[in-house]
């Protein structure tokens, strides 16, 4: 990437401070560009879920490596619950999702419960094994809510074979104006659901995988406790990328326990920060980092700029570090500041590998959190790793004292209402404009890949009104 003109700024510069110029391409479609990443996670889109406990669950996992990314599981996850995860996700479908199951006697209460759970909005009953019916919330709608499912479900209108090409399943799926088709195996128990947009981005995206075929998840540690031990047993388990994760990485702990997991001889890449620097990232690949996490106070949760004016506008960090990176033949993630996907493509340009996102996809069906109506709109709870809310979990174990002094040192938000985007509810939704984003970018740039990107790029800076002449309007002026 270079600056347009060749003159680089006196200060440091956010995603919004610039714009891309358009260069001649010979790229013809958005399609002939190749989204994989370099780094060694074997991530297909450049997508990394933060791990937040907000944000990255089971369903988020298994739902983001199904489209190529890959999701972090977050370091205060306990053990057995980790292993539960990649269990999880190591045994999904490639192409069909998990399904809700209820039993035809469950009440249509427990659906309802259940559904919201789902962007399709619907479950599956099962008996035996067997598909026997479909239940979408509207089916529910003034009915008894201790009333069995049975009463309200539907015969599935599409079933398909496990095996079944995803552009056939389309076409059943759009000719039955159906909402989803039930996938069975060939003795008829029930594998998974496809919805038409499932079957469509199943021809689109190709999912990361490991050597067996399995999805593909990502788990966390600490710099404090046994990080030898811990990071022994998440590689034991099947994780296939280990974030070695604080919010200062530049440190002697961090440098420790870098040492500590190299010394296990890993066999899948190790991640670790966070660092705005050079110095930083130089420090943390010397130490035994393939990946450097950039990134200090720009998330939407955390207030750590505002509570110690420490961290660095997000480009210029992404830019700088990813250039000590690669003369040092390491990788960095750009974690967090992304609200739009031009931030994605800046990140990108700059020379970053993947791009962590957290709080965006905090507010979709596929988050951990609870769904809340508020009024006429849905929301999901979130709140940042360093919060009082997050100290306090983190703690559950210690004295009641130890417990309170931390507590008085937080540095981020302990609850925040993410509205689900009605247009985009899912994460899905969300990769698809991401992706669709970054694909033109490279086109405009003249790129096949996000390596042609980061070289071919020329970045302008602009004024705020610069910024605000480049967003849509909703309604005339």
């Amino acid at each position: 990437m270079r600056f347009l003109h060749d003159t680089v700024p006196p200060h440091d510069l956010t995603y919004d401070d610039v714009f891309m110029v358009p260069r001649h391409s010979s790229v013809a479609s958005r399609h002939d560009v190749d989204l994989s990443t370099t780094d060694g996670t074997g991530a297909t889109i450049p997508v990394v879920v933060a791990n937040m406990t907000a944000v990255a669950g089971k369903r988020m996992a298994e739902t983001v490596a199904r489209r190529g990314g890959l999701a972090v599981v977050p370091q205060d996850v306990p053990e057995h619950v980790v292993r539960q995860v990649l269990d999880h996700v190591k045994t999904r479908h490639l192409v069909l999702d998990t399904p809700i199951e209820l039993e035809p006697q469950q009440t249509v209460g427990e659906a309802l419960a259940l559904i919201p759970k789902r962007a399709h909005r619907a479950a599956v009953v099962v008996q035996d094994g067997r598909p026997v019916g479909v239940v979408g919330e509207h089916d529910c709608a003034e009915v008894d809510r201790f009333a069995p499912v049975e009463r309200v479900m539907r015969t599935p209108s599409v079933v398909i074979g496990a095996d079944t090409d995803p552009r056939d399943a389309f076409d059943a799926i759009d000719r039955a104006r159906a909402a989803l088709a039930v996938a069975v195996d060939a003795a008829g128990r029930l594998v998974g659901v496809l919805t038409r947009s499932g079957a469509l981005r199943a021809t689109l995206y190709t999912p990361a995988v490991d050597a067996r075929g399995a999805l593909r998840v990502a788990a966390a540690v600490g710099v404090n406790g046994d990080v030898a031990a811990k990071a022994a047993a998440l590689l034991e388990a099947g994780v296939d990328c280990l974030v070695v994760d604080t919010a200062h990485g530049h440190q002697d702990r961090m440098l420790e326990a870098l040492a500590a997991v190299r010394a296990l001889d890993p066999a899948v890449p190790v991640a670790a920060g966070n660092v705005v620097s050079a110095e930083g990232t130089r420090a943390l690949v010397e130490a035994g980092a393939d990946i450097v996490k950039v990134g200090v106070g720009p998330g939407a949760m955390c207030t750590t700029r505002m509570m110690t004016g420490v961290g660095r506008p997000q480009l210029s960090a992404v830019l700088e570090c990813a250039a000590a990176a690669r003369e040092l033949g390491a990788h960095v993630w750009a974690d967090g500041g992304v609200r739009h996907p031009r931030d994605v493509a800046l990140a990108l340009a700059a020379g970053a590998a993947n791009v962590m996102v957290g709080s965006w996809f905090a507010g979709t069906h596929e988050s951990p959190g609870d769904l809340v109506e508020d009024g006429e709109r849905a929301y999901k709870v979130s709140f940042g790793m360093a919060s009082a809310r997050a100290v306090a979990h983190r703690t559950s174990g210690e004295s009641a004292y130890d417990r309170a002094r931390k507590g008085l040192y937080e540095e981020g938000i302990s609850t925040s209402r993410m509205y689900l985007d009605p247009a985009r509810p899912g994460v899905e939704d969300l990769l698809d404009q991401i992706c669709s984003g970054v694909r033109s970018a490279c086109t405009y740039a003249g790129a096949s890949t996000l390596a042609e990107l980061h070289e071919r790029a020329v970045v302008g800076i602009q004024s705020a009104a610069g910024y605000a002449e480049g967003r849509p309007l909703s309604t005339s002026w």
